[in-house]
């Protein structure tokens, strides 16, 4: 999973990024800090993966893992070549979601590229560039569907008809992915890689006095724009994340229960995304290794051995399954099985979040 992380200059989202990657960008008070992307991979923090090691004795324990883009600074005008332009803009197709991160604290020691804090012109600022990209893109298409479309294909007369809808939303200022589509009508959008289809997570930067305390008013208005446009909202304080990353796992805890912090940056993006992205992970365990695999949520237990191994997948017999809690409160396996606890489930089961999965095969 591939997270792009972008906002206007001095949001501060290199800041962030360095919090929950440890990957020491650049951050300075100054527009296009970050010329190229600086990447991170992090792993997915899961305290299953610990306990279910020390009942197995595993030698090894292994994360699933988010890579963080973090992405140049974007500026009014960046569709046009304005700033980093079109350098910003190919940067971020590659990514599966977009992590914008939106400034909602005044400091007069931070600049700001229009002068004042007001998190919704941010937001629009961005979104309208990528609305320009995406309607160059989708009209391009459409020229090339219409030339495809003179042998009377239907598919590309088709083709036409939906993506002239979508340019015309496009138009209207609307973003792509807020546009109602068949699943059919998806399959001319989705090899286009548009800006404005990709998910979104927007976190709300505030200031370290603010933990804790009731939303500041552009919080608030953030909050309303998120859920009008279905992208999930965190609010942290990148500054505050910064220090966190700074500490021994004792004395950051001890820092997050002082702040009455319940949860990391990184753990909520980190749950923000799996719920955007519809990704859930099983478990595998054994003294050589306990490791977590993600997934898509819905995945038929043949395509998830498949993500161990494509032997897995093409020989699948069955797999056998057990609830984690479940077997972390039996014990050991053999207990949960002698309980009852433990399935054997075939080519139709769906793999569900916290299974301890067991794949029999043959090749």
């Amino acid at each position: 999973m591939k997270l792009g992380v972008v906002g206007l200059p001095n949001v501060g989202k290199s800041t962030l990024f360095n919090a929950i990657t440890k990957a020491g960008a650049e951050c300075a008070n100054y527009p296009f800090c970050t010329i190229e992307p600086n990447v991170g991979v992090v792993p997915v923090p899961d305290e299953r993966l610990y306990r279910l090691a020390a009942l197995y004795n595993s030698k090894q324990i292994t994360h699933t893992t988010i890579e963080f883009v973090d992405i140049a600074g974007l500026v009014k005008g960046a569709s046009k070549g304005e700033g980093l332009g079109n350098k910003f803009l190919s940067h971020i197709r590659e990514v599966d979601a977009i992590v914008h991160v939106v400034r909602c604290f005044k400091d007069g020691n931070i600049t700001h590229v229009d002068g004042e804090i007001d998190a919704i012109r941010d937001i629009e600022t961005i979104n309208f560039e990528l609305i320009f990209a995406d309607t160059d893109t989708v009209a391009r298409r459409i020229d090339r569907a219409k030339t495809q479309s003179k042998g009377g294909d239907k598919k590309y007369l088709t083709e036409v008809e939906v993506l002239e809808r979508v340019l015309a939303h496009l138009e209207s200022g609307k973003l792509a992915k807020s546009l109602p589509l068949t699943d059919t009508e998806k399959e001319f959008v989705a090899p286009l890689y548009l800006l404005t289809y990709k998910p979104v997570i927007i976190v709300a930067n505030i200031a370290e006095t603010e933990i804790g305390k009731p939303y500041n008013a552009e919080v608030l208005k953030v909050a309303e724009y998120a859920g009008s446009e279905n992208s999930e909202l965190i609010v942290v304080c990148a500054k505050i994340e910064d220090e966190l990353n700074g500490l021994e796992n004792a004395d950051r805890a001890m820092f997050m229960e002082d702040l009455g912090m319940k949860e990391s940056g990184l753990d909520q993006l980190v749950t923000a995304s799996y719920r955007l992205l519809g990704l859930i992970s099983y478990l595998t365990a054994g003294e050589k290794e306990t490791r977590a695999w993600t997934i898509e949520r819905g995945t038929k237990a043949p395509q998830a051995a498949g993500k161990i191994h494509t032997d897995f997948e093409r020989g699948f017999i069955r797999a056998e399954i057990v609830d984690c809690q479940a077997l972390l409160d039996c014990g050991s396996f053999n207990s949960a099985k002698e309980k009852g606890k433990v399935r054997s489930e075939g080519k139709d089961y769906i793999v569900k979040d916290g299974d301890v999965v067991l794949f029999r095969f043959n090749v």
